[in-house]
């Protein structure tokens, strides 16, 4: 590697340590601290903001007081979660997919874990919102 090459790592990572390896909960938020800050200026960043996240991202998947976020994370349907999320963002209730899904008993139903979505749902679901059918799996 070229000198100048090495040099400039050397100075990435002692200005930005935390996108190695985050430790504890203390560099955890200055990391997320740091992270705000950079994404100001995502495309000058990009790089380090990329390392840093994924730093961000290996400490959260493994430290102790993530763990219950993760399992619950793990058993959450995620089509249901995506139509959670597009009921949100398009300020909708159970009584607005008649069309898509059927009676508001059902899509309740659907959004409290006793039944699921079907590939038709899905489809209606997709078709309504502009978006894939992948986006539910």
């Amino acid at each position: 590697m070229h000198t100048q090459q090495q040099e400039l790592l050397n100075a990435l990572n002692s200005a930005f340590p935390l996108a190695r390896e985050i430790q504890t909960v203390k560099q955890h938020e200055q990391a997320l601290a740091q992270l705000e800050v950079l994404l100001e200026d995502y495309d000058t960043n990009c790089i380090i903001i990329e390392a840093l996240a994924a730093a961000i991202e290996r400490y959260e998947s493994q430290a102790n007081e993530f763990q219950p976020f993760n399992r619950r994370q793990k058993s959450l349907d995620s089509a249901v979660e995506m139509f959670r999320l597009l009921m949100e963002q398009h300020g909708l209730n159970t009584t607005d997919f008649e069309a898509e899904i059927g009676k508001k008993s059902l899509v309740s139903q659907i959004l409290n874990g006793h039944k699921q979505l079907t590939r038709r749902h899905i489809e209606n679901l997709a078709n309504r919102f502009g978006v894939s059918p992948g986006v539910f799996f």
